[in-house]
C-alpha cells in the first residue's frame, strides 16, 4: 500500500531529527551549534504597515494592537521616524539611536513629540531614528508591528525607503481607504515593489464612512490587474477603526462585540496570524536546514579524510606533509601573496563603494532639485523631513554595498589560499565562531549646531538595523550561502533634521542652497566613513584570515596523526574501519543532499505565495 506523501513541514521536520542523529553520533560539537541555532530562531513575523497619509494606518494600527490612541494619528507633516510594536507585560516606548546613543526613555502620552513634526521634542532631545513602543497587547505575543511614517506620499522618496523598510519584513500590510480608488502613486508603488516584497495584505479603511466602498473596492481590482497584475487576486479587508473604537464606549457587552465584529479588525488580524505565523516557523526551519548541511559539508571532508587515510597509508601522509609545508611557508612568507592579494582587491572595493557614494549623492541631488522646482509652498515644507527618508535609504545601500564587497574580497582571497574542501571546513568554522569575523567600528557623533543637527552614523540599513528589526531576515534570506565572512556590522547612516529650514521653505533658491551644502556634507561624511572602515576591514580581514591558516595547519596536523594511527592497524582492522567510515560518509552525503532539496522546496514555496 502507498504511503501517503508527507507535507513539506512534515519533511522538514522529519529531514531535521534525523540529520541531528547522524550529527549528534559523528560530530556531537557540530549538532550542538544547530540545536543553539535552531533555539535561537526568531518566533515572531514582522509586519511593515504602508500608506499615503490621512488614509487611517495609524488608526488601524492602533485597533490592531486594540489601544486606540497609542500611535499618534495628527501627524500630517511626519518625521521619518518608525514606530515599532512590541510585546511586554507594561507599557513602555524608547526612543532608539542605533550607532550613536542609548535609547532615551519616552512617556507614552508623550509619544507624539517625538514622531511628529507638528509637536516640539523635549528639550535638548535629538529626534530619533525610530521609537520602541511594547506592551500588552495579543496580537504583539506573535507580531512585530512596524508603523511607517508618511512623509511625501508614496510617489516621493520616501517611498522607496518604505519598499526597502517592508521587504526586510514577513510582509506589507498596504492601506488605502474607501473615499476613491488607488491614486496613480499607491499604484506606483504596487507596481515598483511586485518583485521586491514577498507578500502584501490589503485593507481598506474607513468603510463605515463611505457607503459606495463596495464600488471603490471593484475599481481598485481593476486597476490592480491593470497596472499591478501581481496582487490582482489578492484579498482585501474592510475595516473601520472608528467602529472598533467606539466598541470601547459602548453601553453593553452585546453592542460591544457587535462593533468590533462589524469594524472588520478581528478578522484581519486572523488572516495576519494564519499567513504569517506558520511561514515564519518554517523560515526558522530554513536556517536551521543550512546550518545542518554546511555542518555535514565539514563532515563529508573529515570523513573523505579518513577514509584516504584508511585505504592510502603513507602517500596521503606524505601529501598532507607537503601541503603543511606549502601553507606554513605562505603564512611566514615576508611577501604573503594572499596579503598583496587582500591589498588589491580591498582598494578595489574602496573604489567602487565610492563611486556608488557619488552616484547615489548625484541622483539624491539631481531628484530633489527637480522637487524643488515643482513643489508649492505645503510641499516645500515636506522636504526636509523627506531628504531626511532619502538619506536614510542612501546610507543604507551604502552600508549594505560595503558589506557586500567586504565579504566578496574575503571569499576571493580564501579561494586563492585553499582547495574547496578546504573552503567547506573553513566556512563551518566561521559559522560556529559565533559572530562577524570583521565588526567595524563606528565613528565618533558630531555635535550638533543650533542651526543643523546633524545626526551621523545612526544606523544600518535605512535605519533598521538595531533594536526588533535587527532579527528580521531578509526575504531572500533562505537562498543565502554561508560566507567566510559573515555579515560585516557597518555603523553608516545620516538622518537630517534641519530645525529652522522650514522658516524659510517658501523660498526655493534658499531651499537649493540649503540641499546643496546638505548633500555636500553627506557626501564628504559618508566617504570618509567608507575610507575609515575600509582601513579597519583590510586589518581585521588580514588577521581573520591568518587565523584560517593557522587552523588549516593545526587540522592537517590532527589528519597526519590519524594517518600514523591508521598505519599501526592491521590490514583487517583497517579494512574494517574504512567500510564503516564509508557507510557513514554515504549517509552524510544523501543527508545534505536532502537538506538542500528541502531548502529548495522552501523556496518554491515562498515564490508562489
Amino acid at each position: 500500500m502507498t504511503q501517503p506523501k508527507l507535507s513539506l513541514p512534515k519533511q522538514v521536520a522529519q529531514t531535521r531529527e534525523q540529520l541531528l542523529a547522524l550529527l549528534r553520533d559523528a560530530a556531537p560539537e557540530s549538532a550542538q551549534w544547530v540545536e543553539q541555532i535552531r533555539a535561537k530562531r526568531r518566533k515572531k513575523p514582522s509586519v511593515v504597515v504602508v500608506g499615503e497619509t490621512n488614509r487611517g494606518k495609524s488608526s488601524l494600527v492602533n485597533a490592531m494592537i486594540d489601544r486606540p490612541g497609542l500611535s499618534p494619528v495628527d501627524a500630517d507633516v511626519a518625521t521619518a521616524t518608525y514606530l515599532l510594536f512590541g510585546h511586554a507585560e507594561q507599557w513602555s516606548a524608547r526612543a532608539c539611536y542605533p550607532g550613536q546613543l542609548a535609547p532615551v526613555p519616552v512617556e507614552i502620552d508623550k509619544l507624539v513629540n517625538w514622531v511628529s513634526a507638528a509637536h516640539e521634542l523635549p528639550d535638548g532631545e535629538l529626534p530619533p531614528r525610530y521609537v520602541e513602543v511594547d506592551g500588552p497587547s495579543a496580537l504583539l505575543e506573535e507580531l512585530i508591528v512596524v508603523d511607517t511614517p508618511g512623509v511625501g506620499g508614496l510617489d516621493s522618496v520616501h517611498g522607496e525607503l518604505a519598499i526597502e523598510a517592508a521587504a526586510s519584513a514577513t510582509a506589507l500590510l498596504f492601506v488605502v481607504d474607501a473615499s476613491a480608488p488607488f491614486t496613480g502613486g499607491e499604484l506606483a508603488f504596487l507596481a515598483n515593489i511586485g518583485e521586491r516584497v514577498e507578500t502584501v495584505v490589503f485593507a481598506l479603511s474607513k468603510v463605515d464612512a463611505y457607503r459606495g466602498w463596495r464600488q471603490v473596492l471593484d475599481a481598485n481590482r481593476a486597476l490592480l490587474a491593470e497596472h499591478a497584475p501581481r496582487f490582482k487576486d489578492a484579498t482585501f479587508h474592510p475595516v473601520s477603526s472608528r467602529m472598533f473604537e467606539l466598541a470601547g464606549k459602548a453601553p453593553n457587552p452585546e453592542a460591544a462585540a457587535m462593533l468590533k465584529e462589524r469594524s472588520g479588525i478581528a478578522e484581519l488580524v486572523g488572516s495576519l496570524r494564519a499567513l504569517l505565523v506558520g511561514r515564519s516557523a518554517m523560515l526558522g526551519e530554513a536556517n536551521t536546514l543550512r546550518a545542518l548541511s554546511s555542518a555535514l559539508g565539514e563532515l563529508k571532508v573529515t570523513l573523505e579524510n579518513e577514509r584516504r587515510a584508511l585505504t592510502t597509508g603513507e602517500a596521503e601522509a606524505e601529501a598532507l606533509r607537503a601541503r603543511k609545508d606549502e601553507l606554513t611557508a605562505e603564512r611566514r612568507s615576508s611577501t604573503r601573496g594572499w596579503q598583496v592579494k587582500l591589498r588589491s582587491e580591498v582598494q578595489r572595493a574602496r573604489l567602487e563603494n565610492a563611486h556608488e557614494v557619488s552616484r547615489q549623492m548625484r541622483d539624491l541631488q539631481s531628484w530633489f532639485r527637480q522637487a524643488i522646482d515643482l513643489a508649492d509652498r505645503d510641499r516645500l515644507r515636506e522636504l526636509p523631513g523627506q531628504v531626511d527618508a532619502a538619506m536614510q535609504m542612501v546610507s543604507g545601500r551604502v552600508g549594505e554595498s560595503v558589506g557586500t564587497r567586504l565579504n566578496q574580497v574575503a571569499d576571493s582571497v580564501l579561494s586563492a589560499l585553499f582547495s574547496a574542501d578546504e573552503l567547506a571546513v573553513i566556512r563551518s568554522q566561521f559559522a560556529r565562531a559565533g559572530g562577524s569575523q570583521v565588526v567595524v567600528r563606528t565613528a565618533e557623533k558630531r555635535t550638533p549646531t543650533a542651526e543643523d543637527k546633524l545626526l551621523v552614523f545612526m544606523g544600518v540599513s535605512g535605519g533598521f538595523g538595531a533594536g526588533k528589526m535587527a532579527v528580521i531576515p531578509l526575504a531572500g534570506a533562505i537562498a543565502a550561502p554561508i560566507l567566510l565572512v559573515p555579515t560585516i556590522v557597518i555603523g553608516l547612516g545620516a538622518g537630517w533634521w534641519i530645525a529652522r529650514t522650514r522658516k524659510h521653505t517658501a523660498d526655493k533658491q534658499h531651499m537649493k542652497t540649503w540641499l546643496n551644502e546638505s548633500i555636500a556634507d553627506a557626501r564628504s561624511t559618508l566617504d570618509q566613513l567608507v575610507s575609515e572602515q575600509m582601513i579597519d576591514a583590510e586589518s581585521q580581514l588580514s588577521l581573520a584570515l591568518d587565523e584560517a591558516l593557522g587552523k588549516r595547519i593545526a587540522g592537517i596536523e590532527e589528519q597526519l596523526r590519524e594517518v600514523d594511527k591508521a598505519l599501526r592497524l592491521d590490514v583487517s582492522e583497517r579494512q574494517k574501519r574504512a567500510t564503516a567510515v564509508g557507510k557513514r560518509l554515504t549517509d552524510v552525503v544523501a543527508g545534505q543532499d536532502r537538506a538542500e532539496r528541502l531548502l529548495a522546496g522552501i523556496r518554491t514555496v515562498r515564490d508562489k505565495n
